[in-house]
C-alpha cells in the first residue's frame, strides 16, 4: 500500500529533525519526507494535522505471557496493547512456560507474533536452562533462531562460577547478556527496606541487594569483555556505579521502568497491590536519580516493563500478590511526562523510547538496525502519530491488555494520562487507528 501521513510534525530524535513536513509511504519503506512527499500518488491519506509524526516506540522490557500463562495474557492482547501505545517493536521476555530455551520454542513465538502483525518481537532467550541458573543454555543456537540477547529475568545466578562462565560464552560468541542486578540472597522481599516497609511490617530489598550485584557484574564484565545490559535499576547508588562503569568503559547499557521513574515506596499506602512490582519502588532521592540519569544518558532507555497480572493473582494481601502491572500502553505518555517535568524538548524525551534502546540492541537487529527507531527515507515504515496534548482516563476499559492492574490507573492515581498514539504503522501497514 502507497499512503500519505500530512501535515504532521515530523521528529526523528536520532537526525534531529524536527519540522512540519509529509511523510510518504510505499509497501514497508518511506520513500519521501517533506516536499516531495506531497506530490506522491497514494492509496491512503493520514491527517496528522495537530499530531506529531515519530518512529515507532521501541519497548525493552514486556512479558507476553504465552507461551503457558495465557490466562495473564495472549499474544493477541499483548501485541494489541502494544499496537494501541505507539510500540513497534518490543523485547520479550524468557520466562514463558516452557521457558524460552529451546530454538523450536523462540521459532514458534516469531512466527505467531509475525501472523498477528501487530509489532515487531524480539524475543531474549534463557540463559540457563529452565532459568535455574546451573546449566547453560545453547547460546549460539538459540541466537541464529532469532534471539537478540540472553536473560534471567528475576531469578538471580547464585553460582558465581556459573555467571562468568555464561559471560566467557556469550563474549566469544559476541552475545549480549541482559541481566537486572540483584544478590540472589538479599532479594527476597516485597518492597523496598526502609520506613514504610517497616511500618507495613513488610520484608524489605535493601539497595545493597542491587549494588552487590552491580560490583559482581562488573568485575565480571572485567574479566571477560562481555557486552551487558543492566535491566530496570532502581537505586541512587546503583545509578553512581554505572556511571562510574560507563566512564571507565566498561561495554554495558542500562535501562530503567517507568514504575520507578514515577513512584517511590511511599505510593503504596495502605497495601495496595497494584504497587507490588518488581524491582521495589524506592524512595524520593532515588526516583529523582533515575530521572537525571535517563536525562544524562547515564541511563539508555525508557521501559514500561509490562507485566499483565490475572485479577486473581492481585486480589490477594500486598506480599502475596503477584509482582507485576501493565504498562506497554502508557510508556509513551509517561516518557512525556517525565521529559515536560524535566524541560527537555520532545526530540529528546522520545529518544530514549526510539533510537535509543535500538542502539542497545545494535547489531542483533540485523538489517533493521540502520532505521529502527528512526524516520529516514528509504528506512523501515514503522510510525507512532500521537497527539501530545490529549487527557485520557486509564481505566480498565481504555486497556487493551488482558492485564487491567497498574499503579498509574485513574482509581489509583487520580491523575488522567496526556498523550495519547491515534495511529500506528507497522512495516507501512496501520496495525492501531483509534480514529
Amino acid at each position: 500500500m502507497r499512503l500519505t501521513i500530512h501535515g504532521g510534525r515530523v521528529i526523528d530524535p536520532a537526525s534531529g529533525r524536527d519540522e512540519l513536513a509529509d511523510v510518504a509511504i510505499a509497501g514497508d519503506r518511506i520513500v519521501a519526507i517533506g516536499p516531495k512527499a506531497a506530490s506522491l500518488a497514494a492509496e491512503r491519506r493520514i491527517d496528522a494535522s495537530g499530531l506529531v509524526v515519530a518512529p515507532g516506540l521501541v519497548d525493552l522490557a514486556a512479558r507476553l505471557r504465552e507461551p503457558g500463562q495465557e490466562h495473564e495474557g495472549m499474544l493477541e492482547s499483548e501485541l494489541q496493547a502494544a499496537a494501541a501505545g505507539g510500540v513497534t517493536s518490543l523485547v520479550c521476555q524468557p520466562d514463558t512456560d516452557p521457558v524460552l530455551d529451546e530454538p523450536g520454542l523462540v521459532e514458534m513465538l516469531k512466527f505467531r507474533a509475525r501472523k498477528l502483525s501487530r509489532c515487531r518481537v524480539f524475543p531474549l532467550g534463557a540463559l540457563t536452562r529452565t532459568l535455574q541458573g546451573q546449566v547453560l543454555t545453547e547460546m549460539v543456537e538459540l541466537s541464529e533462531s532469532g534471539c537478540v540477547g540472553f536473560a534471567q529475568v528475576d531469578a538471580p545466578i547464585a553460582d558465581t562460577q556459573v555467571l562468568l562462565r555464561a559471560l566467557q560464552y556469550a563474549a566469544t560468541h559476541r552475545l549480549g547478556v541482559w541481566l537486572r542486578p540483584q544478590d540472589a540472597w538479599l532479594g527476597k522481599g516485597v518492597a523496598a527496606s526502609g520506613a514504610v516497609a517497616t511500618r507495613l511490617g513488610l520484608s524489605g530489598v535493601p539497595v545493597a541487594a542491587e549494588t552487590i550485584a552491580l560490583h559482581t557484574l562488573f568485575e565480571l564484565v572485567r574479566a571477560t569483555g562481555a557486552r551487558l545490559h543492566l535491566c530496570r535499576l532502581s537505586s541512587a547508588a546503583g545509578v553512581a556505579l554505572v556511571r562510574a562503569a560507563k566512564a571507565e568503559g566498561l561495554p554495558i547499557t542500562a535501562d530503567a521502568s517507568i514504575n520507578s521513574l514515577h513512584l517511590v515506596d511511599a505510593d503504596i499506602g495502605y497495601f495496595d497491590a497494584d504497587l507490588r512490582l518488581t524491582p521495589p519502588l524506592r524512595q524520593v532521592a532515588d526516583r529523582e536519580a533515575l530521572r537525571a540519569a535517563l536525562a544524562d544518558g547515564t541511563l539508555d532507555a525508557l521501559v514500561s516493563d509490562h507485566n499483565p497480572v490475572a485479577e486473581d493473582m492481585k486480589n490477594l494481601p500486598f506480599a502475596e500478590a503477584e509482582a507485576g502491572a501493565s504498562g506497554i500502553e502508557l510508556l509513551l505518555p509517561l516518557a512525556l511526562r517525565w521529559g515536560q517535568e524535566q524541560g527537555l524538548a520532545l526530540a529528546r524525551t522520545l529518544a530514549r523510547v526510539t533510537c535509543e534502546p535500538v542502539r542497545v540492541l545494535g547489531d542483533a537487529l540485523g538489517s533493521l538496525a540502520s532505521s529502527a527507531g528512526r524516520l529516514v527515507e528509504g528506512g523501515v515504515a514503522d510510525v507512532c502519530v500521537f497527539d501530545p496534548d490529549a487527557a485520557w482516563d486509564v481505566t480498565p476499559a481504555t486497556l487493551c491488555s488482558q492485564g487491567k492492574h497498574t499503579p498509574f490507573a485513574l482509581a489509583s492515581s487520580g491523575v488522567p494520562m496526556r498523550g495519547r498514539v491515534v495511529t500506528t504503522l507497522v512495516a507501512g501497514t496501520i496495525a492501531w487507528d483509534r480514529r
